[in-house]
């Protein structure tokens, strides 16, 4: 489903320098896959989720998924219709004055009549455990709350692939047991950047780590 093939990133610092990130980097998820990807901060976790979304763009290398490749911001506009991407700050990816308009937005830009994309809402709602929180203020939810929104923004896309970075951050152990409940039922695959190992070994098959600029080594099979 995703394939980068000698990936070459770097930031720009202050001093207009630059931070390298990846090096001639592979990475592969293959279809069905449920993988997890971990590190020490600044291994390049969360660059690695951005550069699948087209959120930055490598300096060298190829990006294909599903089985296309990815370069211009149309290419990267089909990948983020079927690919829900859950941000680590919920704050990030909810803007809408009511839970119900967050979760309706995305179906609305896939074409959706409102009514049509009010009842995905619910349907939506329901399926994270939320039924009744439609018309309840985003700003004033708690994190967990939030998370679990942001997860229902991108199931309500319909996705064929789920993305998650630092998913059980901030949880209290009852959100983060809902929302494992949710993803092992969900029956799609997914690629989470966590470090949290007891999270990882009850939803993942596959964990990765990062070990330095641009070196990934598969630390873990099977469940």
């Amino acid at each position: 489903m995703i394939e980068l093939s000698n990936i070459t990133f770097s930031y720009r610092d202050d001093g207009n320098g630059e931070r390298p990130i990846f090096k001639e980097f592979d990475f592969r998820l293959r279809a069905g896959e449920r993988v997890a990807v971990v590190g020490a901060n600044g291994s390049g976790k969360t660059t690695l989720l951005r550069l699948i979304m087209g959120l930055e763009r490598p300096h060298a290398g190829e990006i294909r998924i599903f089985g296309k490749q990815r370069k211009l911001a149309s290419d990267f506009a089909e990948v983020r219709r079927r690919i829900g991407y859950v941000f680590q700050d919920a704050d990030d990816q909810l803007f809408c004055p009511t839970v119900e308009e967050d979760i309706a937005f995305g179906p609305l830009n896939l074409g959706l009549s409102p009514k049509q994309a009010r009842s995905r809402a619910r349907e939506v709602l329901a399926r994270i455990g939320l039924p009744d929180y439609g018309q309840r203020v985003t700003f004033n939810l708690s994190g967990g709350e939030k998370k679990l929104i942001s997860l229902g923004t991108a199931l309500a896309m319909r996705p064929e692939l789920l993305i998650l970075d630092e998913p059980t951050a901030g949880l209290d152990q009852f959100a983060e047991q809902r929302l494992e409940s949710i993803l092992n039922e969900c029956g799609l695959p997914f690629l989470i950047v966590s470090h949290d190992p007891d999270f990882i070994d009850r939803t993942t098959e596959r964990t990765v780590k990062l070990e330095a600029i641009y070196k990934l080594t598969q630390c873990r099979t099977g469940r």
